[in-house]
């Protein structure tokens, strides 16, 4: 009977052999490594991947692998970790951190693991001033003091050095230049990308808090390596949370310039940035929030001139955040207002506002229904995508007064309405739609001529059934027939190599096979892609060079 057993066991731990030393081979080589400048970084607690895929490093790393000074305290268990005058300070369990005194969300917190403190890496790289840069097929992290990362090798092939993008001359343009069509291959007129700068996400980065020259050089370094993939415009966000990134008499300063809402940066930042784009040949659009007013629920941090403070009760509560009521049209011309205030003083090429009227969810507007109502709509529905209709022609009315030249346009939730709710929908089954939850009656717009374009953030991939790239591509080349509003497509270049993502996002071809679709369109004119350093610093997939060969003549 025990010669049974042992006999059966034998059996049993031969045929699982293969499949564990399978697994045994697939952890070993999802074991995660750091390079600093080209040098391995070691590790005595091996990093790993959190649930929500941050990557989190022993607090050794940061000390002898960075040279930061760091400091754990046993009993408030806080980590301070200091370096060229950047301190920043994180908390066991909590999902905030404060860089030099201001508060900055987190992806993950600090944990304790193995005995060690681990903190994660790219906050704190990016932080400290490094380029970080993921490679998701080697498992491998690399960092980079320097501005420009350092010749890298091709994976496939590691002998035979890339081809480093060569760097683009600066070349004076007009007062306002035009975007020539590029022949063959991607030869769209429009070759756009986004510019976040709310919560330092693409610029500026919270370590150039209040030093001039590094903002500078960081946003010159930007543009120079979207010029060198090839594209030609640049779509800043220039008003993310009712603030400013201009000197501007009617809001205040954004925090993202100095870490404090309302404190003068000591220069105009956006004269620099259309100046800069400019002279690289490149489009200039300023980007504007329209209406929100935060982007969470706080009020204390606030300037005393922002919205928020100046006009409680312009403001509602909704999605943890804080909304400025576009059923109040005080309220709606003071943001056409902040939107001429740059268009009276700055030689932009374009005013573009996102999808932010009004919020996917409970919005409490009853007051300013019954008080706000001359036209006597019954549905609120209908009452609020009239308030924004009056508030997308009366901007592009205003707007086209000043500068004709100037152009004008929305970038929509992707799906207008789905075809179960309206038979001339989009064959979808999104969630939410443009027209049904934010009140955003796109097709008006479009038909009336209100605005010069529309780019619908067309955010899916080719094979997501409820949202399908291609059937949306295909709606909306209809909706701009036979009338003069332009079609740029916004893509989403933030999900390549995102492990959130399927698996269709986990190369950059995903990008690449939707630019080859929209060339099926003379009404397509070119896309917009969101957003700029998840292309040119993150690099998935080394999206940028697949870019850089289709976009070429």
């Amino acid at each position: 009977m025990k010669l049974k057993k042992w006999f059966t066991g034998m059996l049993l731990l031969l045929l699982l052999l293969p499949l564990l030393s399978t697994g045994a081979a697939r952890a070993a080589s999802a074991a995660i490594t750091l390079e600093l400048d080209g040098m391995t970084v070691a590790s005595d607690v091996p990093p790993y991947i959190t649930a929500k895929y941050v990557t989190m490093v022993p607090l050794g790393v940061i000390s002898k692998g960075l040279g930061a000074q760091v400091q754990w305290n046993q009993s408030t268990r806080n980590v301070t970790i200091a370096k060229d005058g950047i301190e920043l300070k994180l908390t066991s369990g909590k999902k905030t951190a404060l860089v030099n005194g201001s508060s900055v969300l987190l992806d993950n917190a600090v944990v304790i693991r193995q005995g060690r403190i681990m903190v994660p890496i790219r906050f704190v790289a990016e932080q400290l001033g490094l380029q970080v840069v993921w490679n998701h097929a080697a498992k491998q992290i690399s960092l980079y003091t320097g501005a420009e990362p350092p010749q890298v090798r091709d994976p496939v092939n590691p002998t035979v050095p890339t081809v480093p993008v060569p760097a683009v001359p600066t070349i004076p343009a007009p007062t306002v230049p035009s975007v020539p069509a590029i022949p063959g291959a991607g030869g769209k007129a429009m070759k756009g990308a986004w510019i976040s700068t709310v919560f330092n996400l693409d610029w500026p980065s919270a370590s150039s808090y209040g030093k001039i020259d590094q903002q500078k050089k960081d946003f010159g370094s930007l543009l120079d390596k979207l010029k060198a993939i090839g594209f030609n415009a640049v779509f800043v966000q220039v008003r993310p949370s009712g603030d400013s990134l201009y000197p501007s008499s009617i809001v205040p300063w954004s925090k993202v310039l100095t870490g404090t809402q309302g404190k003068d940066p000591g220069y105009d930042p956006l004269k620099y940035m259309v100046d800069a784009a400019h002279d690289r040949g490149m489009q200039f659009h300023a980007w504007f929030n329209p209406f929100r007013a935060t982007t969470d629920s706080g009020t204390a941090a606030l300037a005393a001139n922002h919205v928020a403070k100046l006009h409680p009760d312009w403001i509602v509560k909704a999605d943890s955040k804080l909304y400025i009521n576009p059923g109040i049209p005080e309220a709606r011309q003071s943001i056409i207002d902040t939107v001429l205030e740059v268009v009276r003083g700055y030689d932009i090429d374009g005013v573009h506002l996102d999808d932010y009227f009004y919020p996917s969810s409970a919005f409490d507007d009853d007051s300013a229904f019954q008080t706000y109502n001359p036209k006597a709509i019954v549905s609120k529905a209908d009452w609020r995508r009239e308030n924004i209709n009056d508030f997308v022609h009366e901007l592009g009315n205003q707007i086209h007064a000043i500068k004709p030249a100037v152009s004008y346009g929305i970038s929509p939730f992707g799906v207008w309405r789905n075809i179960n709710k309206d038979a001339t929908g989009s064959d979808t089954s999104a969630g939410v739609s443009a027209y049904d939850d934010m009140y955003a009656d796109v097709r008006t717009w479009i038909r009336q001529g209100w605005i010069d374009y529309v780019a619908p953030q067309i955010y899916w991939s080719l094979s997501f059934e409820k949202a399908r790239y291609d059937k949306l591509v295909d709606w909306w080349v209809n909706e701009v027939r036979n009338t003069d509003v332009k079609l740029y497509i916004g893509q989403a270049a933030y999900k390549v190599g995102d492990l959130h993502q399927s698996a269709e996002w986990q190369s950059g071809e995903q990008i690449i096979n939707q630019l080859k679709y929209n060339e099926k369109y003379e009404a397509v004119q070119g896309s917009i892609l969101f957003r700029a350093s998840d292309i040119v610093v993150r690099n998935p997939a080394d999206l940028s060079s697949l870019l850089t060969f289709y976009f070429k003549p």
